[in-house]
């Protein structure tokens, strides 16, 4: 099976894949995804900056209806999934959250990982990232 990622700006293109945000080189403010400009002091060029892979969950949700385009449901129609906010120590990210309702708690740890978005029309499988469990046998 063919499969590509959701957006290559994300991610450093390394194997397992590491998300890239940008740090501001005057105020040290993380952001992700990337942006041009830092939101905090606007004076510093913005860098690109790995994040870690692992960290905690912040909070959480059920993502029960379906979302606004550009989301696209799979095959099978739209499934609620669980999404939350992973602190990774000098940031907060915003991700699906590819575990069992009921392992899901406030400060789990989590590692990043990647799970199909969609398929696309040709068949092709499309990741985005996601966190799932840190344990070694949960995985």
């Amino acid at each position: 099976m063919t499969t590509r990622l959701i957006d290559e700006s994300l991610f450093d293109g390394a194997d397992p894949p590491r998300l890239v945000g940008a740090r501001c080189t005057g105020c040290r403010t993380v952001v992700f995804p990337r942006q041009d400009s830092c939101p905090r002091c606007s004076d510093g060029a913005m860098a690109a900056h790995v994040l870690p892979d692992s960290g905690e969950i912040w909070s959480w949700t059920v993502q029960s209806f379906r979302p606004k385009e550009p989301y696209r449901p799979p095959a099978e129609g739209h499934q609620p999934y669980a999404l939350g906010y992973v602190d990774l120590g000098e940031i907060l990210v915003e991700a699906r959250l590819d575990l069992p309702r009921r392992l899901i708690r406030i400060g789990l740890p989590v590692r990043l990982t990647t799970v199909e978005a969609y398929r696309d029309e040709d068949g092709t499988q499309i990741l985005t990232f996601a966190f799932g469990s840190a344990a070694e046998d949960e995985r």
